[in-house]
């Protein structure tokens, strides 16, 4: 394997480690899930720096990317509201938030003929986010192990809600100016 394959190597292995951080939250086998989904972190964020780092960025890394961080945290939450650590109203902002996203991410795509050479990149106020629901993932993981730590669970989940919110107004307007910039250049 070459340095330029790497970083979509360590999104594919993030994308395998979603099943084994599921099924150990399940179990409540907390450390085993805290540890695993660390490591998935570590991939995310060694993918990045070695396509920046030895340039090579590709269309495919910058799907494979963000998919497999939508599919880790995703599976994370709903597993996490399954064995009642998540309510459902913040799973639902979640969710219908990387919908839109995702649609709205398609349809920019399709609707554009120059699409197959436009990376994808995550606005800042999304990676911000995405650090976010990672720390939310790890701590609701760690509150199985001391249960303690379960009084700031409110306000953890509203600082999450927060910026899942001002996210997704974020790419909200990114489109919109996107789409007036390309009206006025018609």
């Amino acid at each position: 394997m070459n340095i330029s394959s790497l970083p979509n190597a360590l999104s594919i292995l993030r994308i395998i480690l979603t099943v084994p951080v599921v099924l150990f939250l399940l179990n409540h086998e907390f450390s085993w899930a805290i540890m695993l989904f660390f490591i998935a972190g570590i991939t995310d964020a060694l993918d990045g720096w070695i396509a920046k780092r030895f340039s090579c960025q590709t269309r495919l890394g910058s799907i494979l990317d963000p998919a497999a961080d939508k599919l880790l945290l995703v599976s994370s939450f709903v597993t996490l509201h399954i064995i009642g650590f998540l309510p459902l109203w913040l799973l639902a902002f979640i969710f219908i938030r990387d919908l839109m996203i995702v649609s709205g991410t398609v349809g920019s795509f399709m609707g554009d003929s120059e699409s197959e050479n436009i990376l994808l990149s995550p606005s800042k106020l999304s990676k911000f986010n995405t650090t976010l629901q990672i720390t939310l993932v790890l701590f609701l993981a760690a509150t199985g192990l001391y249960p303690s730590l379960s009084e700031w669970h409110t306000i953890l989940f509203i600082i999450v809600a927060t910026s899942t919110v001002l996210s997704g107004a974020d790419y909200i307007w990114i489109w919109i100016e996107k789409a007036i910039l390309q009206e006025k250049q018609k």
